[in-house]
């Protein structure tokens, strides 16, 4: 999967997987909504959802160690529909009074209006996008033919064929020279 379709497949999912360390390595993974914005950075904000405390693990991991890695991915029984794609890159934190993330939280509340900012915004600048589709246009399909290998099942004309005489030499009479 090219990292253009890596990006279009990410910014169509309605939810991702944040992965984040904290300075003891130690690693955490949390669902999350978010929006993709102008020049690919993926923002997402703590929400009004019930939770125990707004300080979140991830913005703590974030803030001791800022790489990250976000996952989408499509599940269906018939596998050859399979695909996820994966934005990896460095994490910020904005505070409420940051006009990116004002434009942030405008962003994510047009995906998801039943959204409402209470917190800190998480903003990853994306350094590399990648993915995988079963059915991938950009890896052959190895149930079908490449044309441009040659097919061992037929002839290869620029190679010759044993059995059949080459008509550029000079006929043979059946006896050798020795005779």
């Amino acid at each position: 999967m090219s990292p253009e379709e890596a990006r279009r497949r990410f910014a169509q999912a309605r939810v991702a997987r944040l992965a984040t360390a904290g300075a003891d390595g130690r690693p955490h993974i949390v669902a999350i909504v978010f929006a993709v914005g102008d020049g690919g950075v993926i923002y997402s904000v703590v929400d009004a959802k019930p939770k125990r405390t707004t300080a979140l693990r991830r913005l703590a991991n974030v803030a001791e160690n800022p790489r990250v890695s976000l996952l989408v991915d499509h599940y269906e029984e018939q596998w050859d529909r399979l695909w996820w794609a994966r934005a990896d890159g460095t994490g910020r934190l904005l505070g409420s009074l940051d006009p990116e993330a004002a434009a942030a939280v405008a962003l994510l509340r047009d995906r998801y209006p039943q959204q409402r900012a209470v917190g800190m915004v998480l903003a990853v600048d994306v350094e590399r996008w990648s993915g995988w589709a079963a059915a991938d246009p950009c890896r052959p399909d190895p149930s079908r033919p490449d044309p441009s290998r040659p097919d061992p099942s037929r002839p290869d004309p620029s190679r010759p064929d044993p059995a059949r005489p080459d008509p550029t030499l000079p006929a043979r009479s059946g006896r050798s020279q020795a005779e």
